[in-house]
């Protein structure tokens, strides 16, 4: 079992935020799992703005600000939101378990959209580049 299970999405929320939140359990299932709650309790463009933030916070706390990409970071909370809309699951673990891409495959999600490696470019980790090859379209579907 992922170790972020052990806290309520109120108390992963509230360490995350705070910069408390044990680094060895912010893994990539812990990300997806940020970004599900934050989009369902801030809606996607406030997830897309606290999850830049406080992730940038986090990272700069841990002494690992290399780490932080921007175009990730809103394309993972970006194909969050799209599959969240393709169902009504009430938590994250059913979530994730109904569309374990998320988490199994999510790289080859990222390819689909973009032509490039956006994991090592400069220019994504500081700024947010639109997909090239395939378009977010985030509202009435598409990704």
């Amino acid at each position: 079992m992922e170790a972020h299970y052990q806290l309520s999405d109120l108390e992963f929320e509230r360490q995350f935020a705070s910069c408390e939140l044990n680094p060895s359990i912010f893994n990539h299932e812990a990300h997806l799992r940020l970004s599900w709650i934050y989009i369902n309790s801030y809606g996607l463009d406030e997830a897309e703005k606290r999850i830049q933030q406080q992730l940038q916070n986090y990272v700069a706390a841990l002494g690992a600000k290399d780490k932080y990409n921007t175009t990730l970071t809103i394309a993972a909370v970006r194909l969050v939101d799209h599959f969240m809309k393709k169902s009504d699951i009430k938590n994250f673990r059913d979530f994730i378990t109904v569309f374990p891409q998320l988490k199994d495959d999510f790289k080859s999600l990222i390819t689909s959209h973009y032509s490039f490696d956006i994991f090592n470019s400069e220019e994504a980790k500081a700024t947010f580049l639109e997909p090239d090859l395939e378009p977010f379209i985030v509202g009435d579907d598409t990704i």
